[in-house]
């Protein structure tokens, strides 16, 4: 019936379950960590690991320097900040806010989105220029800021001055300071502009909207009234129409 169990056992083999993997990088921690190790010193492997860590290194001081300022500890922007050079003529009482309404990138949407309605709280009058809607305004962002200058959403002009980005917009906020650069500007007209329904643009009364014009001289031809869109600005809402 059962099979006896017999006394002798039956060898089993087990297989080798080492892994080949090893890491000879681990032996020099010691000499990535220490700043006053020689590069002599090291092996061809730990040379190699010292050169990525020195690359990340560059690009974290590349990223701080490039990052937004912040602000002292007493929650103040220093006045490198506030006091630009950049500004906007013919701008003293009023803001103006170069933005995107383009949900592409969705963290600067919602930065776009977060400055214009802290700054519609206060019911002053604003300058909003989409880049989406016209090129033009991105040209002459380019030319208030400087080509070289990094672009970035939103950027916020207060009577005439540069502040910042998102980033200082928040923070003044935060800190009473933005409440105090809105004193003395102009106040916003109540309700929605009923030409443009607040989009800041209308269609082009010269083309309808298709930027051609046809005359039996020369036949079709772009018109220069409008944008790339077939839009121009609304003569009733809007300060400075092209």
């Amino acid at each position: 019936m059962w099979r006896p169990w017999g006394n002798k056992k039956t060898p089993v083999r087990i297989h080798n379950t080492s892994s080949p993997f090893s890491c000879s990088s681990f032996k020099d921690i010691q000499h990535l960590c220490a700043e006053d190790s020689s590069p002599s010193s090291l092996s061809p492997a730990a040379k190699r690991t010292a050169n990525v860590f020195h690359r990340v290194r560059i690009a974290n001081s590349l990223l701080r320097s490039w990052a937004p300022a912040r602000p002292e500890p007493n929650g103040k922007f220093p006045d490198s900040v506030l006091d630009r050079s950049v500004s906007i003529p013919d701008s003293d009482k009023r803001v103006v806010v170069y933005f995107t309404s383009l949900r592409v990138v969705r963290s600067t949407f919602e930065d776009c989105k977060t400055v214009r309605s802290i700054l519609r709280g206060f019911r002053v009058s604003i300058d909003e220029r989409d880049l989406s809607m016209d090129s033009r305004f991105l040209n002459e962002l380019k030319g208030i800021i400087g080509s070289k200058s990094k672009l970035t959403l939103p950027r916020v002009f207060i009577g005439g001055r540069y502040l910042g980005g998102a980033e200082e917009i928040k923070q003044l906020h935060e800190t009473g300071e933005l409440k105090k650069l809105m004193e003395g500007l102009s106040a916003a007209e109540p309700g929605t502009c009923g030409v443009c329904g607040g989009y800041r643009f209308v269609l082009c009364e010269e083309c309808n909207g298709s930027r051609k014009l046809y005359t039996e001289k020369s036949g079709f031809k772009a018109c220069t009234d409008c944008n790339e869109n077939g839009l121009i600005r609304c003569i009733s809402c809007s300060y400075a129409p092209f």
